[in-house]
């Protein structure tokens, strides 16, 4: 065998196993996220607010009746006869474990309450099915507390010689729309800054700059950029977006467009390389065809170049969206951690990759709701990825048609 044949094959082997190896890596993340967080994963969960609205009420009369729930059984599911309510141990959208009401009477005296929140609307609130039973304090008794779990509770609730003196409830918190929310909101307003400037800065690197020195050098800065880690752009983003859009917005401190700008200035040297590779890739003999047709330069670049390179701007497009999704440790800065359902664009929130950093932060860490907003963001990325060769395999078809 010759030496030529030897080194080819060394080459083709390292290439193999470098894929396998990545391969493997892969998968493991994978299986490790859908084994820690599929069980979460839900329409509830995308949809629901993390912050769960809680209630304080007090009974309005005592009730003598004893309710039969002995048809309703089960392992995790607890009966309070005396107050006709059915608790049961499961967990919340976020994975840490409550007491949820099952089943209540529609003759329970919980389903009447007096609202102790004198500000509120309602004067009358009660327990429903599926809301989180918090807290059970009684007048001469210890409180009943979430952390005791359902059986305790339901065992002191059937206690007669306890008279209650408050419950404590909420509907079902943990879910993750504002982070989703702030997500989109950063997609739409990073892309909507930086790929203007971006496919125009490779337009004119590429059909009009002079090859010279500054141009050479202006290139040089771009690669440079990409290497830079994220952290420092966030610090460029807390030092001079945030004032900048605390000074001319209505924005009092870190932001959203101040994290849309961040990513910005992270996107474009992506943007502005992956699109003049783009603009390379179409035949000169196509602009000295129009050329030669009448058409000048502006109009050759943006009626005939900029059109068969479409497919590789749109790539640049879905590799931006999946840096967007994926950034964190720049947004800690100039977007702050802070998980927020109402979402305004120019107050704090979180994104998802930032909403796992707070998870992971909390004590005890909750790698459930993390790992399932990573399996969130790896089928994003996977969604996106087979919508570039999508495109890229459309757009191929046209051209040799």
């Amino acid at each position: 065998m010759s030496k030529r044949k030897i080194r080819q094959y060394l080459l083709d082997s390292l290439t193999y196993i470098s894929t396998a190896i990545s391969v493997l890596a892969l998968s493991v993340i994978f299986f490790f996220v859908l084994r820690e967080g599929g069980s979460l994963l839900s329409i509830d969960l995308l949809s629901g607010n993390y912050h769960a609205q809680g209630f304080v009420g007090t009974l309005i009369n005592e009730s003598d009746e004893t309710f039969e729930l002995g048809d309703i059984i089960g392992d995790k599911l607890f009966t309070v006869e005396r107050y006709g309510i059915v608790l049961e141990q499961t967990q919340d959208l976020a994975g840490d474990s409550v007491i949820k009401v099952y089943y209540v009477d529609q003759a329970s005296p919980l389903r009447n309450l007096n609202n102790t929140d004198p500000s509120a609307n309602e004067k009358i609130i009660g327990l429903r099915e599926g809301m989180v039973l918090r807290r059970v304090s009684y007048q001469e008794h210890p409180t009943s507390l979430t952390s005791r779990g359902a059986e305790a509770m339901a065992n002191d609730l059937n206690d007669d010689s306890r008279e209650i003196r408050e419950v404590i409830f909420s509907l079902e918190g943990g879910g993750i729309r504002g982070s989703v929310i702030t997500t989109l909101y950063l997609i739409g307003l990073t892309l909507m800054f930086a790929l203007p400037f971006g496919i125009l800065t490779a337009i004119y690197f590429n059909e009009f700059a002079p090859m010279n020195k500054i141009t050479k050098l202006m290139r040089n800065f771009i690669e440079t950029l990409t290497g830079v880690p994220s952290i420092i752009y966030g610090l460029l983003g807390i030092t001079v977006f945030v004032p900048l859009t605390v000074r001319l917005t209505p924005a009092s401190n870190t932001n959203l467009i101040a994290g849309a700008l961040t990513l910005s200035v992270i996107l474009l040297p992506v943007i502005i390389r992956t699109t003049e590779e783009a603009l390379k890739v179409v035949p000169n003999d196509h602009r000295f065809a129009s050329l030669a047709l009448g058409a000048n330069r502006t109009q050759t670049t943006f009626k005939v170049v900029l059109k068969q390179a479409l497919p590789g701007i749109l790539t640049a497009t879905f590799l931006g969206i999946g840096r967007v999704i994926g950034e964190s440790a720049a947004l800690i800065f100039v977007l702050g951690t802070a998980v927020k359902d109402q979402v305004r664009i120019f107050e704090p929130s979180t994104s998802l990759a930032v909403h796992i950093w707070s998870m992971m932060t909390d004590e005890p860490a909750n790698i459930a709701l993390s790992s399932t907003i990573a399996l969130i963001i790896l089928l994003i990325v996977l969604i996106l990825n087979i919508l570039i060769k999508a495109t890229v395999f459309i757009f191929s078809k046209k051209g040799s048609a």
